[in-house]
Parts: structure tokens; sequence; C-alpha cells
């Protein structure tokens, strides 16, 4: 598989807002695991009147450190790049305490079915932002100017915001630099979510500030070995089908066979993924008109 340059070093302390350039801000929620690395990273963005991306959990500690950044300024706009636990639920609470609107792309467009493993810290099915942005859609406050991106993949109402004053990108989950990003199908889509990993390459910012994490400091090179990491491991499934395994769960075992079994329906979720858009490109066929965990697979009579 393609190595993905990963960046795991991290500096930062619970409560502490920390300054990462002119314009931003860093507060890092208490809620570590093995999808939020160290916790949820929340940006301020600007000085005086502020705007806020995913604000993270609601914990009491998080509140206080909040408040406490925020100590004598106003929120103007409270941005959501997507609406799982880790990111939303202080979206409203903290726009309300400062008189402010919740922006964000809205439901998910195809909601997620559950099934034998949940892949995330969940979904905030309560979560409605006030007000929905569009692809491309420009934000302008107190010395700062966001761009709102949709970038569907990790789920279908994914949005990046884009700093135009210093040609950063805030990524939420689309792109980290600890760990790959979660594709689950139905509502993530492996199709959508490489087009827009190529997208934002080409955009060339000079900085990706992911929601969990550090930064990403080389985007274009970044962005390519996660887009080649990708490629190879769908090389890959189409080597295990011209080998007998016509199963998600038979090419999961073989391909991961080193990785805990635990580990193992997460990564059935991930082939799954692939699969589906192998599908649409017509490199794999299936029976089912939605191809499922529990179907088989076979190459096109002239691969």
């Amino acid at each position: 598989m393609t190595a993905i340059p990963f960046v795991r070093d991290f500096q930062f302390e619970y409560g502490r807002c920390d300054t990462l350039s002119p314009l931003i801000r860093r507060v890092v929620a208490p809620n570590p695991g093995p999808f939020t690395y160290t916790g949820t990273g929340v940006y301020i963005i600007g000085h005086g009147k502020v705007a806020v991306i995913d604000p993270g959990p609601v914990d009491p500690d998080h509140i206080a450190a909040l408040d406490a950044a925020l100590e004598g300024e106003t929120v103007t706009h409270v941005f959501v790049t997507h609406h799982h636990l880790d990111h939303s639920p202080m979206a409203h609470p903290l726009a309300q305490k400062h008189g402010a609107k919740v922006y964000g792309f809205g439901p998910q467009i195809t909601p997620p079915a559950g099934g034998e493993v949940r892949l995330e810290a969940g979904d905030d099915v309560g979560f409605q932002p006030d007000i929905q942005v569009a692809d491309e859609e420009v934000f302008n406050g107190a010395g700062w100017t966001i761009e709102a991106l949709h970038t569907p993949g990790h789920t279908s109402n994914h949005v990046c915001y884009a700093l135009k004053e210093e040609n950063t990108l805030f990524c939420g989950d689309h792109v980290m630099a600890w760990s790959t990003s979660v594709i689950s199908p139905p509502d993530g889509h492996m199709g959508s979510y490489l087009r827009q990993l190529a997208r934002i390459r080409d955009r060339e910012f000079d900085v990706l500030w992911p929601t969990h994490g550090p930064a990403v400091t080389e985007p274009r090179t970044f962005i390519q070995a996660y887009i080649d990491h990708r490629e190879k491991r769908e090389a890959q499934i189409l080597e295990q089908i011209e080998a007998g395994r016509t199963g998600v769960r038979d090419m999961v075992e073989a391909m991961y066979a080193d990785v805990d079994k635990r580990l193992h329906p997460a990564a059935a979720h991930s082939v799954l993924a692939h699969i589906i858009h192998l599908v649409e490109t017509g490199r794999v066929l299936c029976d089912a008109d939605e191809p499922g965990l529990a179907d088989t697979y076979r190459l096109p009579e002239n691969a």
C-alpha cells in the first residue's frame, strides 16, 4: 500500500486556547477516542467579532474553556462541517449564548443505515443548521472571509471552510494528518470522496486544519498520497476477486490478515465503499441492485 506521510505529533493542552496564526486560535475538547484522536479541535477565527468552526461536544470543562477563550468577544457565526456527535452538539448552545446563527449543509442526503458496526462517534440526529450553506458560498466577518466548500464523501453533508485571508482550509474529517477518513456506505460515498480530494488538492491551499489532530502543512503532496492509497486499495480488491474471493468478508480475511480481527467489521465497510465505486465505474459486476456486505462480486469478462 502507498505510504501516507502521517503526522501524529500534536502539541496541545486541554482547556488551553492556542494561537495558530494571526487569525486562528484553537481549543481542543477533552473527548479523545479512536475516531477523534486527541479530541475535537474547535477553531476561533478573527478577533472581537469571531466565527467558530465545529464547536464540539457538550461537556462542562469544554464549555468553560470556550467561554474563557471567547471572553470579551462575540461569536457572529458558528460553522459546522457535519453533524457527528464530536462536531456539532455545542453549535446551537454556543450560538444562542452569543446571539449568532449556526451554518451547515443541512441533513444527510442518505441517512446512515446502521448495521453490524458503528464506525463513528455517532450522528447528532437532532441537528439542523439555522442557515443552510451552498457550495462556494462566501461569508464575511470582522477581518475574515470564509468560503463554504461542499465535500461529500465522509458524509453526504460534509463541508470544508476556506479562510481567504490565509489561504487555509478547515477540512473537518475530509483530510486528517494522523489517519485516513472513514468512508462508510450508504451515506459515505467513495466516488464522491475521491472527486472532492482532487478538488481540494487542486485549490493549492497553504495549510489544512483538520478538526482532529495536527495541521497538514504540505496539502498537495499529502492529499495525493491519500488518493494513491485509495487507488492501490481498489487494485488490491480487483486482485482478490480475480483470485476467487468474491465476498467482502473473504476479501477482508485475506487483505487484513495481520490486523486485529476486532477491526475487520470496520475494514469490511471500507472495502464495501471501494467496491461500490468499482461497480459504479464498471470495473466490478454485481447482480444486486444495491451492492452490500453479503453480496458476491465478479470481474467483467473482458477485464
